[in-house]
């Protein structure tokens, strides 16, 4: 007999949505998963004909749920289970993403390249080079034991 509801994070990661049921989970308690347009619980349960809405940033996937399963499944059976409804408009975001790569990263932002390293670098060595200290004098000839006041 056929199952007539399945749990969301489990049929996700049946379905390949997510690597693993862990991280099917976790997408729910963050907000990131809906069913008809309402966030939904790990616990809450799917059946064929619902929506489903997954935001994996900067795209919002959607899927139509054809048939049920729990147990998880080769990637060509996935298209048996789902029906892919995103929206165009989602995989050109995807791909004005993938195109822009780090030129929109805000200055400041993320870890130094290279480049900004060796512009640290040189910049440190060349303001501390001549500072006009003269680290070569020796602390015991100013020291007279017999002469301090206190």
């Amino acid at each position: 007999m056929a199952k007539e509801e399945v749990r969301i994070d489990k049929f996700m990661w049946a379905t390949r949505i997510f690597k693993t049921r862990t991280i099917a989970t976790e997408a729910c308690k963050k907000g990131r998963v809906m069913v008809d347009g309402v966030g939904v619980k790990p616990s809450r349960t799917v059946k064929v004909g619902d929506t489903i809405q997954v935001r994996k940033p900067p795209v919002t996937y959607s899927f139509k749920i054809l048939a049920l399963a729990e147990n998880r499944m080769g990637a060509k059976l996935v298209p048996g289970y789902l029906e892919n409804i995103t929206p165009p408009e989602q995989y050109e975001l995807l791909d004005m993403v993938r195109i822009s790569g780090f030129v929109n990263r805000q200055k400041g932002l993320g870890r130094p390249t290279k480049r900004d390293g060796r512009q640290m670098a040189q910049f440190l060595e060349s303001q501390y080079a001549d500072d006009g200290f003269d680290f070569d004098f020796d602390f015991d000839d100013d020291i007279d034991d017999e002469d301090d006041e206190y």
